[in-house]
């Protein structure tokens, strides 16, 4: 590693206090009185707009709805307590992550959801350390950004055809003999309508106030459903418990690296994805205010470390609800205060909820698994191998499952490039291995927040 010099050092604390500078001359991140009303209402809508969302992506990760909600609530919290003192970004809204949902739901499966809060204490833990020494700059680097995005394809596949059966699912007391019946082909006619609905109105609002289709879907379904029999989402009104997020006494030891493991991947695909959404939540902040992803990540590990407490989940800032955000006319993470507020209502009167129809999440969510599919789009300017590439991780994460289809995509990524510069290039395997650590060093240093 190379020293660096006094004008180095010079250049980057006058950028360092230029950023900051820019910065101030914006006001308080996270609250400024003539944004008041602004926030206020970007809040509450933004607000409605996270609740059928976040229920979809708790249960797509096998955990009780009113922990997703809750998880929420926190995160919104300490978002916006963070934002009075290192604001990450000005105007993203916290939410558990539709791409992660999978991962938690092979965590539940292979652990037990009561082995989940350690989980997520752990991959907290991991996230500081990251945090601490600002890791995050090498991320991109190490894993790249095609790999990401044939991740959250696969990942959006899973989603898409987990909520499809949502679109033809009718009440156990109209279930025939014969499978396509009349109630069956309503449904799926009801189904296709609320889609084609929802689409429609994306389409026509998505630059305006993108919460319209979601507001109607719901307010649509909602009044439907008083009319016709439809299935219902049932949110079991479970009790909160706070307690030391300790593994269970049956944990081996073989177990607990697994454990680690997955933590591990969980805490860098956390990070990856939030990084990647700053610098879309950059681009499109109303005031152009630089993003620093340290400091998001430093919310984002609180907010994991407060909810292993209560069985939560993981959390980041999604692109969906902080263009929704920024489209309701947020200024500041007050928002993100109300936005809490509106979650942690629903939490706490989840009977509410009992009125949202099934073929309504559905829209949002095979929409939601849609967007992630088709980022693959982002990869073609990357060239073809980075696209093919994306391909077989989409593939080998859908088949395969998460942590290994991500583990045999790097595997491959690594060999590809290992025998390319040892055989074309003629390089010692030595030569490589530096030259790789040597690129990583220089491609991050200095380039990201």
């Amino acid at each position: 590693m190379t020293a660096q010099t006094g004008d180095e050092t010079q250049v980057n604390g006058a950028s360092l206090a230029n950023k900051q500078a820019s910065a101030a001359n914006h006001g308080s991140a996270a609250f400024q009185a003539q944004y008041f009303f602004r926030d206020t209402a970007a809040g509450l809508i933004t607000g409605a707009m996270a609740i059928p969302l976040s229920i979809g992506i708790a249960m797509m990760s096998d955990y009780p709805i009113k922990v997703g909600l809750a998880t929420v609530a926190f995160a919104s919290l300490v978002g916006w307590i963070n934002a009075w003192f290192r604001p990450g970004n000005y105007i993203g809204s916290p939410g558990i992550a539709a791409g992660l949902a999978p991962v938690l739901a092979l965590g539940v499966a292979a652990f037990g959801v009561e082995n989940m809060a350690f989980c997520i204490f752990m991959t907290a833990v991991m996230q500081a350390i990251i945090w601490k020494f600002n890791w995050q700059r090498y991320l991109l680097v190490a894993v790249p950004v095609y790999l990401v995005e044939g991740l959250l394809a696969g990942v959006g596949l899973k989603i898409f055809l987990r909520f499809s059966e949502f679109t033809y699912e009718i009440p156990a007391e109209m279930v025939t003999e014969v499978f396509w019946n009349e109630a069956r082909i309503q449904m799926v006619g009801i189904s296709a309508a609320g889609l084609a609905l929802f689409l429609f109105l994306f389409s026509k609002f998505k630059d305006k106030q993108p919460a319209i289709p979601y507001f109607a879907i719901i307010v649509g379904g909602v009044v439907l459903a008083q009319f016709i029999t439809v299935p219902m989402i049932a949110v079991e009104d479970i009790d909160l418990h706070l307690r030391f997020p300790l593994p269970t006494a049956d944990v081996t030891a073989l177990m607990l690296v697994y454990m680690l493991l997955f933590c591990a991947m969980l805490a860098i695909v956390d990070v990856i994805e939030q990084v990647m959404s700053n610098a879309a939540i950059e681009k499109i902040d109303p005031l152009k205010r630089k993003t620093n992803s340290n400091n998001s990540l430093l919310a984002i590990w609180i907010a994991n470390f407060g909810s292993s407490f209560f069985g939560g989940m993981t959390n980041l800032d999604g692109l969906a609800k902080s263009t929704t955000n920024k489209l309701a006319g947020a200024m500041t993470k007050f928002s993100v205060l109300i936005i809490g507020c509106v979650v942690c209502f629903f939490t706490f009167n989840t009977q509410y909820l009992d009125f949202l129809p099934k073929f309504a999440l559905a829209a949002i969510m095979l929409f939601t698994g849609y967007k992630m599919i088709a980022g693959l789009i982002h990869v073609t300017h990357y060239g073809p191998y980075a696209l093919m590439l994306a391909f077989i991780t989409a593939g080998l994460v859908y088949k395969v499952g998460i942590f290994e289809g991500l583990l045999v995509a790097m595997a491959i990524h690594g060999i590809v490039h290992y025998m390319v510069y040892t055989k074309h290039d003629n390089m010692p395997g030595k030569s490589v291995v530096r030259r790789y650590f040597d690129n990583l060093k220089k491609d991050s240093g200095g380039n990201l927040q």
